[in-house]
């Protein structure tokens, strides 16, 4: 009986520890489902080692009720030196066929995106990632959250 107790527990801790090595998972709640222009949503990870790849996720919380195919957003990349980067973003979450893309059920949807694969950062120190949502609409009704994710590759540049 023993032997099965610890079968169980080594296997539960190589279970867990084989996840993705995230250095930033942070979600953002949307109140009342309703995103205004003002509500701009802020994230910060330090980095210290400029020679890691890293992949940069963004995940979208929505309901099956919202009204787009898509949602374009603006991330800003704000460097420790001060330097600020703009991007806009294009997110489809409705495939061929009028279907969602994500996980979804009846009500809600959790849509992933790559923003960045084995992106590499030339400074350490504090960087800011700051999201606005960017559609013709205000407030933008159906989305529940915003998360945020910069996962280490475990691959390094040199």
């Amino acid at each position: 009986m023993k032997k099965y107790i610890l079968f169980f527990f080594l296997f539960a801790f190589f279970l867990f520890s084989c996840g993705p090595n995230y250095i930033l998972d942070e979600k953002k709640e949307i109140t009342n489902n309703q995103w205004n222009y003002s509500d701009s949503l802020s994230f910060t990870v330090n980095i210290s080692d400029t020679n890691r790849y890293y992949n940069l996720y963004l995940d979208i919380e929505h309901l099956t009720e919202y009204s787009f195919k898509n949602m374009y957003i603006r991330l800003h990349s704000i460097f420790p030196s001060g330097k600020r980067v703009t991007e806009r973003i294009s997110l489809e979450l409705i495939g061929f066929g009028g279907i969602w893309n994500g996980d979804c059920n009846s009500d809600e949807c959790d849509f992933r995106m790559s923003i960045h694969e084995n992106a590499f950062f030339n400074q350490n120190g504090i960087h800011t990632f700051v999201i606005e949502q960017f559609m013709r609409k205000d407030p933008l009704e159906g989305i529940q959250s915003v998360a945020f994710r910069i996962e280490d590759t475990g691959k390094s540049r040199e």
